[in-house]
């Protein structure tokens, strides 16, 4: 099915995260580091990446994987969800909510920015981030463009 709008187009502005339900997560992430490759500290890893706006715009997508309990999915059968970053979270929740997309009530905000749930037709859960302008780690500063 093509994009209704246009304008909610533009509004998805790539992958925020991945997340993965794991039965023993820390030895999952170090089957992943070891056969892979992938730099996970704990049992995330983050993947640095350029904006097609240019030099100067740099993201970044988590990776992480989560025990059974960690974070609800919409199912306790759900192994994996998805979230997708956007620029308005409360006009995509609303254009949703017009096309009769499943669409939760609830909006958390945090320092990590602000996070939608819907779920799509196969009852998938989806979630919409909206990142703040600067997430300030205890690090570095990673700008979230």
């Amino acid at each position: 099915m093509a994009v209704k709008s246009k304008r909610l187009k533009r509004r998805v502005t790539g992958l925020g995260g991945v997340f993965l339900r794991a039965r023993r997560p820390k030895l999952l992430a170090r089957w992943y580091r070891d056969h892979l490759g992938l730099d996970v500290a704990g049992q995330v890893a983050v993947f640095r990446w350029c904006s097609p706006r240019g030099r100067g715009h740099i993201g970044h997508t988590v990776w992480a994987l989560l025990g059974p309990r960690d974070y609800d999915f919409g199912s306790k059968h759900a192994r994996a969800m998805v979230n997708y970053r956007v620029r308005d979270l409360d006009w995509v929740l609303k254009m949703l909510r017009r096309e009769r997309v499943a669409v939760e009530d609830r909006i958390e905000e945090s320092k990590y920015g602000r996070f939608g749930w819907v779920t799509d037709p196969e009852g998938n859960r989806i979630e919409l981030w909206e990142p703040p302008a600067r997430y300030v780690t205890a690090e570095h500063h990673i700008p979230m463009e």
